[in-house]
């Protein structure tokens, strides 16, 4: 009688290793010098706090004019968007090397505990700085419901 010997057709798969050589193939591409000069996508970074009667605010929002951000306040929902326009340009005397445009839009949304007081609102942007204010409308504290 014949030897039997059993077929595994997934047995060279178990010793496959798909990213083994992903760094020789993207070495190979010469895609390492041209990551390096793309600067990082402009986002809006936020700290809030929440004070008694106040939430205050701030977002980074660097490269951006005042007059490119909006603010949004609809009862307890926050909306901060900015244009994003950076131009870059490298010369060697009169000729023009590189020229790198960067056009869009960033835009960070977010809810409160409780709602704002759009009246007594206020906005400040300074050094890439976005301060916000944003007074607690009155009366708008949370309940406690008794259970029966």
């Amino acid at each position: 009688m014949a030897d039997m010997t059993r077929f595994n057709p997934f047995g060279e798969l178990s010793r496959f290793d798909p990213f083994e050589d992903l760094g020789d193939w993207f070495r190979g591409l010469r895609l390492r010098p041209v990551q390096r000069d793309f600067e990082v996508d402009p986002s809006v970074k936020l700290e809030v706090a929440e004070e008694d009667k106040v939430y205050r605010i701030t977002a980074e929002i660097p490269g951006v004019k005042k007059e490119d951000i909006q603010v949004s306040v609809d009862g307890n929902r926050v909306a901060i968007s900015a244009e994003v326009k950076r131009e870059k340009e490298e010369r060697k005397g009169e000729k023009l090397i590189r020229s790198e445009r960067c056009y869009g839009k960033v835009s960070r949304s977010f809810s409160l505990d409780e709602e704002v007081d759009q009246a007594g609102a206020e906005a400040r942007y300074t050094d890439g700085i976005l301060h916000l204010t944003l007074p607690k409308k009155p009366g708008a504290a949370a309940k406690q419901i008794a259970i029966s």
